[in-house]
């Protein structure tokens, strides 16, 4: 899985709520990303084993895709980022903000951020190459969950169709939760209706 050329993508499935954590990995240099810590601390640090982990990125501040992160942050002494709208759920404030457009470095590859409003204020969705991790913002078969406090159908749905679907139908999704699908695939579904 990946970019063999540049970098890998590995996804750890973890916890009781059978969250996905990626870890995204520079091949020239063995620099890596962690995307949401959501449990099984030791499991996403023996996956870490090798790896020089700049970064512990966060899609969004819900306690399930965070319930690792202090253990995670402490064993690999990483700095963490999120959307300043989700930074109040963290146990302690993060080292830097993620915001729309801005490009996360680590070894000789680049991840770009989109703002996704929507599951929450301050979600967001990670880009690089022909992958896109999702967070809790699109699975297959439609948007993420907005049956719950602070979450809104037509915010998510405007981020899907404006930040999502412009993107190349090739584009792979790697959600929070599941199996990946594709934008090309999402976008000819009728569950994105209002």
């Amino acid at each position: 899985m990946g970019e063999k050329e540049t970098f890998d993508l590995k996804k750890l499935e973890v916890g009781s709520f059978e969250n996905n954590c990626y870890l995204l990995i520079c091949l020239k240099t063995k620099e890596a990303l962690i995307i949401d810590p959501a449990a099984d601390a030791k499991k996403i640090i023996k996956a870490s084993k090798g790896l020089k982990v700049k970064y512990i990125l966060i899609t969004h501040g819900h306690f399930d895709h965070i319930s690792a992160l202090e253990t995670v942050k402490k064993a690999l002494r990483a700095a963490v980022g999120i959307h300043p709208a989700d930074a109040p759920a963290l146990p302690s404030p993060p080292d830097f903000y993620l915001e729309e457009g801005d490009l996360i470095h680590f070894g000789q590859c680049t991840l770009k951020i989109l703002h996704t409003p929507g599951h929450t204020l301050g979600g967001v969705c990670m880009l690089i190459g022909r992958y896109l991790i999702s967070g809790d913002t699109i699975f297959p078969g439609g948007a993420g969950n907005t049956e719950i406090p602070g979450a809104n159908r037509s915010q998510i749905l405007k981020s899907i169709r404006e930040k999502l679907f412009s993107l190349p139908s090739y584009t792979i999704i790697y959600p929070g939760h599941g199996a990946p699908t594709t934008v090309g695939r999402e976008r000819n579904s009728s569950h994105y209706e209002r």
